[in-house]
């Protein structure tokens, strides 16, 4: 595997925001995450649930409810407004005011949508082919309105308030039913109950949740109360329905996420009833948003975490499918090294932090830790401009120029290490408004920005003033935004992926595409180029690994034997994404790649491990003679001394970067829970 000096940086003081809301679209396997400052996340549940869209937050804007209409997908938040997304160049399309004050909810059905207001109406929209259309109000009601759903029918919405639920005649707009929910017991009887969530099944059942805990089951056409579940002395902050309706899970402040039923309550019966059957504990703080697949629970809440619970009786027990996931970090790179200079750039929401990197004295046995001869130092503190969150940040290899991106302006900096100096490049070319990604040229002579529909804009660096070059557009239809985006070390190549699983390649002599990559079903999350052989090696989001000559435009003989073979079960059962790729300059024969929990040199001129192997066998090769450790040995060489990681990259002088995050440093930054469970409670 070889030995390298490690840098291990643990102070990129990285904090994931709470998850808010979420959305799921059944017909396209897209999860819609929305977190506290704004930010909104897609997620691909048929593709690995890769993160393969990420849209930035803005100041002031709170996303409180979110909701898909076919393809498209709106958010409401207590600013009033309602907003709809451009999931092609990833920004809010246009925002429209309701003019009922704060936004509680929202719900779409057909070509209609329906918002919750704090002033206590329920306003509809017309959705139109550009925007959507007030339309009009619903009879107005004598308190907030918290949630909504939509009978299936479309004729009927049932809304959520304090101390009741009211059910709307959709057409002609007047209510038709007031249910009445009970306060709960003792000291809180004086308490209003908040209906946090309500769920109208097609058989004109109601399904409600609110802040005394309790789950209820109403009757729509008589508007009588059925049955009542007390799940909890806490609130039941949210609720979500399987598509068959025969399941109902309810999330809690607790952090349990509850299941109903809609069963036999005994053998003998013939009636079914709604039965609590299971208990969930996968977070430790409020349940805010759930969302019910045919196969699994998806919930997620203020401890940051998004959970994926597969429900066993939906699934083959004791294989890939049924294993729980948690995403607790982003499916990208918020960290930028610069290998010549030894500096790291930390991307947050409102800020880029400059780090340079320590340096230790003298050598030492694998597994030593070295003196610190010089300590990390913090160099600059960069704020961004305006309200909107910066989506994408790079640093040059030099460490001389420094660029960011927000969905509305393009920055870049020029940089003085000696004296630590920074100064803002006035002088952009006009039409550079923005960018999906960045990336600098090895020789830090230009800036590569990808712009609207795959095309990469690409700037020539000089002071006091920076010339604009060419734009690089693919021959594609596509309009997916580009999430990928590397240069060779050489000054050749300029490669690209976007979000349609499409790879361009461009020449960057001729300024021209030089050839497109045959697609393949899954997403890439990582591409990069070996410098030597001029191969393209991209890892997809199913943990496929390609490598492609872009000489003789073809996969390589070791992909075409990877392929063939296949890759080890253990290495394609891992459930969180390869997020970056890079080379040994010195041997180019090694592939250094990580995900979140481990790093790996895949070296080419070993043999490939067999099915019956050990994937993991490094600890087990050190206690072998060394005529055993040739025979044992395989390509895939794994480290897992280090987890929870955000950058593995290799320097100039062959010494390995590696951030870590720990998710125990997050979970102590963490307000405390509502709730702490103790021991025979």
């Amino acid at each position: 595997m070889g030995e390298f000096k490690v840098h291990r940086v643990r102070f990129f003081d990285y904090m994931p925001t709470a998850i808010r809301a979420m959305a799921f679209n059944s017909r396209t396997e897209r999860l819609a995450v929305a977190r506290t400052d704004g930010a909104l996340e897609i997620f691909n549940f048929a593709d690995n649930y890769f993160q393969e869209k990420v849209i930035p937050g803005q100041d002031g804007r709170a996303v409180e409810a979110l909701c898909w209409v076919g393809r498209r997908l709106f958010s409401a938040g207590l600013n009033g407004e309602i907003t709809e997304y451009d999931l092609e160049n990833l920004r809010p399309r246009y925002t429209v005011e309701a003019y009922g004050g704060p936004i509680w909810t929202i719900s779409g059905k057909g070509a209609l949508l329906a918002v919750g207001c704090e002033d206590g109406t329920v306003k509809m929209f017309e959705i139109l082919e550009e925007r959507i259309q007030f339309q009009r109000n619903l009879d107005r009601q004598k308190g907030r309105i918290i949630s909504l759903s939509w009978h299936p029918s479309g004729t009927l919405i049932a809304a959520g308030m304090m101390d009741m639920i009211r059910i709307f005649d959709a057409e002609t707009g007047r209510a038709t039913h007031r249910l009445l929910v009970e306060r709960g017991v003792a000291a809180s009887k004086s308490k209003e109950v908040v209906v946090w969530s309500v769920v109208f099944l097609s058989d004109h059942t109601i399904i409600s949740s609110d802040s005394a805990g309790k789950v209820q089951i109403w009757d729509g056409l008589t508007g009588t109360l059925v049955r009542t579940h007390l799940v909890t002395k806490w609130d039941v902050l949210a609720l979500s329905v399987s598509q068959d309706e025969s399941s109902v899970i309810a999330g809690t402040s607790e952090g349990t996420v509850v299941q109903f039923q809609f069963i036999s309550s005994t053998v003998d019966r013939q009636e079914k009833d709604w039965v609590r059957t299971r208990t969930f504990k996968n977070h430790s703080h409020d349940v805010r948003a759930l969302v019910h697949t045919d196969t699994a629970v998806v919930s997620g809440g203020m401890d940051t975490q998004l959970v994926v619970r597969p429900l066993l009786d939906k699934v083959e027990k004791n294989t890939h499918e049924s294993a729980m996931r948690k995403v607790a970090f982003p499916h990208r790179s918020l960290v930028c090294c610069a290998q010549k200079a030894g500096l790291l750039l930390f991307q947050f929401p409102d800020h880029l932090e400059l780090w340079r990197l320590g340096d230790s004295d003298g050598h030492g046995k694998p597994g030593d830790s070295l003196p610190v001869k010089r300590k990390p130092e913090k160099l600059i503190q960069l704020k961004r401009k305006g309200e909107d969150h910066i989506c994408c940040s790079a640093l040059s290899p030099c460490g001389g120029w420094l660029a960011y991106s927000t969905v509305t302006s393009l920055r870049l900096y020029r940089l003085q290490n000696n004296n630590i100096s920074i100064t803002k490049v006035s002088k952009l070319p006009k039409d550079r408004r923005s960018a999906h990604q960045l990336c600098f040229s090895t020789d830090s002579s230009k800036l590569f920005a990808s712009s609207i529909n795959g095309s990469v804009v690409v700037v020539a660096l000089s002071q006091p003033e920076c010339r604009y070059l060419h734009t690089l557009k693919p021959k594609s239809g596509s309009r997916q935004p580009v999430h990928l985006l590397v240069a060779s070390d050489d000054g050749k190549w300029l490669a690209t992926a976007n979000t349609d699983c499409e790879i361009h390649v461009y020449s960057l002599g001729k300024v021209a595409l030089h050839c497109t990559v045959p697609v393949y079903s899954s997403c890439p999350t990582a591409i990069a180029i070996n410098p030597t052989t001029s191969n393209l090696v991209v890892v997809h989001a199913d943990q496929q690994i390609f490598e492609y000559s872009l000489v003789q435009k073809e996969y390589t003989a070791w992909s075409r034997m990877l392929q063939k073979r296949g890759l080890h079960r253990l290495w394609l059962e891992r459930d969180t994404p390869i997020t970056h790729v890079t080379f040994n300059p010195q041997n180019p024969a090694h592939i250094i790649l990580h995900d979140m929990f481990m790093f790996c040199i895949i070296d080419q001129s070993l043999p490939l491990p067999e099915a019956k192997n050990l994937l993991y066998n490094q600890m087990s090769l050190r206690s072998l003679p060394e005529p055993e450790r040739i025979i044992h040995s395989h390509a895939f060489k794994i480290c897992k001394s280090f987890q929870h990681l955000m950058c593995v990259s290799l320097l100039e002088d062959r010494s390995l970067v590696v951030v870590e995050r720990p998710l125990l440093d997050v979970m102590s930054q963490l307000p405390a829970p509502v709730r702490q469970k103790k021991f025979a409670t």
